[in-house]
């Protein structure tokens, strides 16, 4: 799966969850992403949130703090230019159709939220784009997760297209997660879906559930980030990683990638020297004289290998040897008789 050029396949996807820490203040989200990337990041996202279509009218206070939030389309845009102006990959979550329809030129894929994961239309929407598709899992069952896979994977076959990509981010929708209750095993799961790529949406505080998630098979990790955990009582701040620890995050998670390898390498390179000094080769068991006929009982096994490997007994039992050998000596198959 390719979001933008970057294969997942090949390396995981580090997304700088930005959100709404930015609360607003335009000039504090520019210097978020450029923040972001210079701690390693590989995208930073953010989320298009028009209050009017997401809570209901009568909630004037929620209404009144997204209203503080949000950016005009012209800002997004501007947010989108900065990003890639970086060389990161720029992302948005959408909570309506509407949102969806903007942002299909600025992003190379639509993340769909948690509380989403069931809102088949705007599903539906996101699917038409074409674009490759993160959906988080929180708050979903097993049944309501395969319903939204089963979903966009309907509208992709109805329009005769190839699937452009689909990842399945596991994530609790609790802020913060308890690190009991953040179920990393879900991801081995998701991962042996046919055709879907598994990832994680991480709301534990520290970084050490983001890591251990890449241990489990997660190829996109996504962590919220702010500069300051202390800037307001806005959830998502306590959560976040700062900077350094957003740093300090991508450094284990490419040291994770590096030791994890690839799944279909038989042989480290680091190993090849010492194979022959590992393995054994037959030798006689005890000071043998010439002539004497070798059976199972007179074998023995020592490093090195390079004689007669194990296993080929049979190329031994029954000869007579040419001349004597001591305890432990490694039998030459030209000392044998037949």
């Amino acid at each position: 799966m390719k979001i933008a050029n970057f294969d997942v396949s090949r390396r995981v996807l580090i997304i700088a969850e930005i959100g709404n820490n930015h609360e607003g203040d335009f000039a504090l989200a520019l210097n978020m992403i450029d923040r972001a990337v210079e701690a390693g990041a590989d995208a930073v996202k953010f989320q298009m949130i028009r209050p009017e279509q997401l809570v209901r009218r009568s909630d004037g206070e929620r209404l009144a703090r997204l209203r503080s939030f949000a950016f005009s389309q012209e800002q997004f845009a501007c947010l989108a230019q900065h990003t890639l102006s970086r060389g990161a990959i720029f992302l948005c979550t959408p909570f309506d159709i509407g949102a969806v329809e903007f942002l299909a030129p600025l992003v190379p894929a639509i993340k769909i939220a948690s509380g989403d994961n069931t809102h088949l239309p705007l599903l539906a929407a996101a699917a038409r784009t074409g674009k490759p598709l993160l959906i988080s899992t929180g708050t979903a069952s097993h049944d309501e997760v395969w319903l939204a896979v089963s979903h966009v994977r309907e509208i992709w076959n109805g329009r005769g297209e190839a699937s452009p990509g689909l990842a399945l981010l596991h994530c609790v929708s609790s802020y913060p997660t308890p690190p009991e209750q953040a179920g990393l095993a879900t991801i081995r799961r998701l991962a042996a879906l046919p055709d879907v790529v598994a990832g994680y949406s991480d709301h534990t505080l520290g970084i050490e559930a983001a890591v251990l998630a890449v241990a489990a098979g997660a190829r996109i990790i996504e962590k919220h980030v702010t500069l300051d955990k202390s800037q307001s009582d806005f959830r998502d701040h306590q959560l976040s990683a700062d900077p350094a620890e957003m740093a300090e995050m991508v450094r284990r998670i490419r040291a994770c990638e590096a030791m994890l390898g690839a799944e279909d390498q038989e042989l480290q390179a680091c190993e090849e020297a010492n194979i022959a000094a590992l393995r054994r080769s037959v030798a006689v068991a005890a000071d043998l004289p010439s002539g004497s006929i070798l059976s199972l009982e007179s074998l023995s096994w020592v490093r090195p290998a390079g004689g007669i490997a194990p296993g080929s007994e049979h190329l031994v039992i029954g000869k007579r040897l040419r001349r004597a050998y001591t305890a432990g000596e490694q039998i030459d198959p030209a000392d044998l008789i037949s």
